[in-house]
């Protein structure tokens, strides 16, 4: 394979991502906001503050110039923050083209106006062909894939091709790559399972056990997909990659920096001081912001969403919060959830 592929974002994920590309023969250009790190990749073939102990491939050339990154790449991976997102895009946007081939890979959303990122790319970049457009989720710690342990993910497309495309360039014996038509779904399930493990955190510093735990991670699947459907997902998708097998290892796995923000929430400390001390992005804080107005606009009910948005955001005591949900009046477990079929675009 002689491919050249741009990885525009060079955090954990991002860094990740171009390593499985190296891999598998493409030279990748790797984009980094900071210029010292763009030295450290070049000089010592390591990114030491987002995957400390990993070695980079000699085909990855970092650059700190993003139009240079992407100049005459066919295919473009994005993996920036939410809040760095539109931002990129618009930098980006006058040197893509309509025959750019894009995939993403940020779970969240651009809490200003709501939208997924999907839409922010397809706002931004106005002369992106939509067609050409995709999204990659799934259940993927980038600490994991970085030292090639065996993962499984989801690349989402309204058109087939473009997801097969994303698909015959990352997959290989340590990454599988599964295709889905369902961009809605895919997105909101990454997105929104990072809000659940925040409370199965909050759970765990609070001390309450595995019966907890389960309890949030089921009903917190119910929320998300409640959710999901009302804005145009496939129900099914959340039992899938993009939904169950995402939030098993958001809300189990000691790489969850969701899950860590939670924990220590739930001992007690300030969220600014918990933001403050963590190295990487906690999208669940944003993904709470925007799914609890998502929630009031569309008037679906998410209640564990709700608690935890009041704990970040209004100041409830975590301890509270679980009383309060424990507290609800009750109800019937299945509920009913109109279902959406799943179809190729042509």
């Amino acid at each position: 394979m002689s491919n050249s592929v741009a990885v525009i974002g060079a955090g954990s994920w991002g860094t990740a991502l171009a390593m499985v590309l190296a891999d598998n023969g493409c030279n990748v250009s790797l984009w980094a906001r900071r210029q010292e790190l763009v030295e450290e990749i070049r000089a010592q073939r390591t990114n030491s503050r987002y995957l400390p102990g990993v070695t980079l491939p000699e085909s990855i050339a970092p650059t700190a110039d993003l139009e240079q990154a992407v100049a005459g790449k066919k295919h473009v991976l994005v993996v920036v923050p939410s809040l760095a997102f539109r931002d990129t895009m618009k930098q980006l946007a006058h040197v893509l083209g309509p025959n750019t081939k894009l995939v993403h890979a940020t779970k969240g959303f651009d809490t200003e106006n709501l939208a997924r990122m999907s839409e922010v790319i397809l706002q931004e970049v106005t002369a992106l062909d939509p067609s050409n457009l995709a999204v990659l989720s799934g259940p993927s710690h980038a600490e994991e894939v970085s030292r090639r342990c065996p993962t499984t993910v989801v690349i989402a497309s309204k058109k087939r091709s473009t997801a097969e495309c994303f698909q015959d360039l990352l997959m290989n014996s340590y990454f599988r790559v599964y295709t889905n038509p369902d961009v809605v779904g895919t997105e909101l399930g990454g997105a929104l399972k990072n809000i659940i493990a925040l409370g199965v955190g909050l759970s765990d510093g609070l001390g309450f056990g595995d019966n907890a735990k389960a309890a949030l991670m089921t009903r917190g699947l119910t929320e998300i997909s409640r959710l999901g459907v009302e804005l145009g997902a496939a129900q099914m998708t959340f039992a899938g990659l993009a939904g169950i097998g995402d939030l098993i290892v958001t809300c189990t796995s000691k790489h969850s920096r969701n899950w860590r923000a939670g924990y220590q929430l739930g001992q007690g400390r300030k969220l600014d001081e918990v933001l403050s001390s963590m190295n990487m992005v906690v999208e669940g804080v944003r993904a709470t912001q925007a799914a609890f107005r998502l929630a009031e606009k569309h008037r679906v009910e998410m209640p564990i969403t709700s608690e935890i948005y009041q704990v970040l955001f209004q100041g409830k005591s975590p301890r509270t919060a679980v009383e309060d949900l424990m507290g609800r009046g009750k109800t019937h477990e299945m509920e009913e959830v109109a279902r959406i079929s799943m179809t190729w675009d042509s």
